[in-house]
């Protein structure tokens, strides 16, 4: 597309020598720019479309990388990254081996610290403005945080203590979420000028000497003018909430004026203490299909850019799944409630929160008061499932600990994106969950290996086995197996795994989807006359000890197979089993390295990763007599299709 003006960016500090009506030209390629290449990559176009002139503003008035903006979240950052020298590259967005969907120091010293969870960045940016502090130093700490991330208890608990530090920082509350009522609008930017202006302080002072100079009655009178200034703020200001904490506010703005912007940040730039600026923005606004539709359009695949519609997909996603099965078993049980953190669309919870808003929770982004309050309603005799992304149940291991495995409550947690999430990268993949849960006292966790498997075990969690159970499932669409009826799907005995091969010579114990990649290279290692056994283990705790140890005595040879981290996963499971036991035989385990997955579709990733029936066949080969010999023996590939 032609951009005669982002052309000539080279740099953000270019962007000081350009008029307002270039400003708004450049928003305008931008904004053709992000829709042309996310419609190809995939991403989160709906919240940058919303941010186009509030992050040109910004840069136009802050000097980057010497002053420090820390995005939110993160996925709001595409235009940030145009505007710091990645724009050639912003066709490998999300793409294995190219930038970044969120900000990255290793990718720009623009991005001054890696986000990608929300309700972190005024923490961070609180911290660096403390050592900009210490150091002596001058440049400015910017924080952009949305409205959502601004539900998190940990943002509040670092405007809590910048408060109280006082130090210059600056935190732009980016809402889409609110209009503007022109008369609001127009006193409380009356009062942000008032607020920041330093005669207002000089005067302010000085009125106050004079007062308190009153014999007898002068520190009275001073007290009640400022008691009935702050009941005069309580009623016109928006704002009070943060300045009570400690802030300036200024706003509610809007935040697709750039003139505006401009003049407010210069404010914030020059004012004392922490400052919170309130921009109000429209979520993907200049893209009709993402202003009508900006859940769909959060985080999205390819995408036409004429109509806005995706590709249509050949198979049911595992979160489809779960969420018809979730509305089909509380229709008939009417103790099972939904609880999720501001995730509705993405696990799978429409359609229940529009059958039964009654029983339907979002408690916004605050999963650790989701888990505790799933705890609160177990506790009272109903049957709380939290739906969550692996990478957000990180943010409340404790409370899943000591909230409900501690009194051992029947919480079910079913844990969406497990394993190799793809292009939204390190921070949300959701290869840890295995790792730190399977130790926790009394969690059952489990694993389907096909979207069927899911069914019954989202049944058996509800409504056959008590206490906290976790059910973790992938991103993505299943393997098209037959769905059947609710009342048809069978039961799933308490910590049994599952023969799906018998074989003679190595057992193959896998979890998850991973199964189907143990059977077909079963199936191909059959061709080369190796007989090779297939445990579907389907729990990961408790461990069907009686399956694994009678295999593992058949064959003598043990590989282990999961989509996990390799440390205090599947494989270190059934290796403690062994121990315990006093058996010792050759054990392989495959699953994901001790590094952080980058981005990239997940076919790639998981074959970076050795989790696919060909690595699986040359490991067992390695494990077999003749070793490393075997491999010059070939079994034809077919691959199985990805999920």
């Amino acid at each position: 597309m032609d951009t005669p003006i982002l052309n000539k960016i080279k740099s953000p500090a270019d962007l000081k020598n350009f008029s307002l009506e270039q400003l708004y030209k450049l928003a305008e390629e931008i904004r053709g720019l992000l829709i042309e290449t996310v419609a190809e990559t995939g991403g989160h176009i709906a919240p940058n479309l919303g941010v186009v002139e509030l992050t040109i503003a910004l840069h136009s008035i802050f000097d980057c990388p010497n002053d420090k903006i820390i995005w939110d979240v993160g996925h709001q950052s595409y235009i940030h990254k145009i505007l710091t020298g990645r724009r050639e590259g912003f066709a490998t967005l999300r793409q294995y081996s190219g930038i970044s969907g969120f900000p990255k120091r290793a990718e720009s010293h623009c991005d001054p610290f890696d986000t990608g969870h929300s309700s972190t960045s005024i923490s961070a940016a609180l911290g660096m403005a403390i050592a900009r502090d210490l150091k002596g130093e001058k440049n400015h700490v910017i924080a952009v945080i949305g409205d959502g991330a601004m539900t998190g208890g940990m943002a509040f608990e670092a405007m809590n203590h910048a408060g109280h530090v006082g130090s210059n920082l600056i935190v732009i509350l980016n809402d889409n979420e609110m209009s503007i009522s022109e008369n609001v609008g127009a006193l409380a930017g009356y009062l942000s000028r008032m607020r920041t202006d330093p005669k207002y302080y000089k005067h302010k002072e000085e009125m106050e000497l004079l007062l308190k100079k009153i014999p007898s009655i002068g520190p009275t009178v001073v007290k009640a003018i400022e008691r009935i200034k702050d009941s005069f703020k309580y009623l016109v200001v928006p704002g009070m909430l943060f300045e009570e904490l400690g802030f300036t506010y200024l706003g509610p703005i809007n935040g697709h004026d750039i003139s505006l912007i401009r003049t407010v940040l210069e404010r914030a730039r020059k004012s004392h203490g922490p400052v919170l600026v309130h921009v109000i923005t429209r979520k993907g606004k200049g893209y009709k299909p993402a202003e009508e539709n900006p859940d769909k359009f959060h985080g999205i695949g390819p995408f036409d850019v004429k109509t806005g519609n995706t590709e249509k997909k050949q198979k049911i996603t595992y979160t489809e799944v779960f969420g018809e099965t979730l509305c089909q078993i509380a229709a008939a049980n009417e103790k099972v409630l939904a609880i999720t953190a501001a995730m509705p669309t993405g696990t799978g919870l429409t359609e229940f929160r529009e059958r039964f808003s009654e029983r339907f929770y979002d408690v916004g982004i605050a999963e650790q008061h989701a888990v505790t309050l799933a705890a609160g309603l177990a506790v009272s005799g109903y049957i709380p499932v939290v739906a969550i992304y692996s990478t957000f149940l990180q943010r409340a291991y404790d409370q899943v600990l000591h909230d409900v495995a501690l009194q051992g409550l029947h919480v079910v947690f079913a844990i969406d994106r497990a394993g190799l999430v793809g292009e939204d990268g390190e921070t949300h993949q959701g290869v840890f969950d295995i790792s730190y849960l399977r130790h926790i006292p009394g969690l059952t966790v489990m694993a389907p290996k096909d979207e069927a498997e899911l069914r019954q075990m989202l049944l058996a969690s509800i409504e056959q086995y008590q206490g906290p159970v976790v059910v973790r499932y992938p991103r993505g669409n299943g393997f098209g197996v037959k769905i059947d009826d609710l009342t048809d799907i069978g039961t799933i005995p308490f910590g049994r795994a599952e023969l799906v091969r018998k074989g003679n010579d190595i057992t193959i114990a896998a979890v998850g989807p991973m199964v189907h990649e143990a059977m077909q290279a079963a199936d191909l290692l059959a061709e080369l006359g190796i007989s090779a056994e297939v445990i579907n283990a389907r729990f990961v705790k408790p461990l069907d000890e009686e399956c694994l140890l009678k295999s593992i005595s058949n064959t003598g040879r043990l590989l282990t197979v999961e989509e996990n981290v390799l440390q205090g996963g599947f494989g270190s499971a059934v290796l403690e089993l062994l121990e315990t036991n006093g058996i010792m035989v050759p054990v392989k385990r495959i699953g994901v390295p001790d590094r952080f997955i980058s981005h990239g579709a997940q076919d790639i990733l998981r074959e970076q990763c050795g989790l696919t029936a060909s690595n699986i066949i040359e490991e067992a080969q390695i494990m077999l007599p003749g070793g490393r010999k075997n491999l010059r023996r070939k079994a034809k590939i077919k691959l199985m299709p990805q999920l």
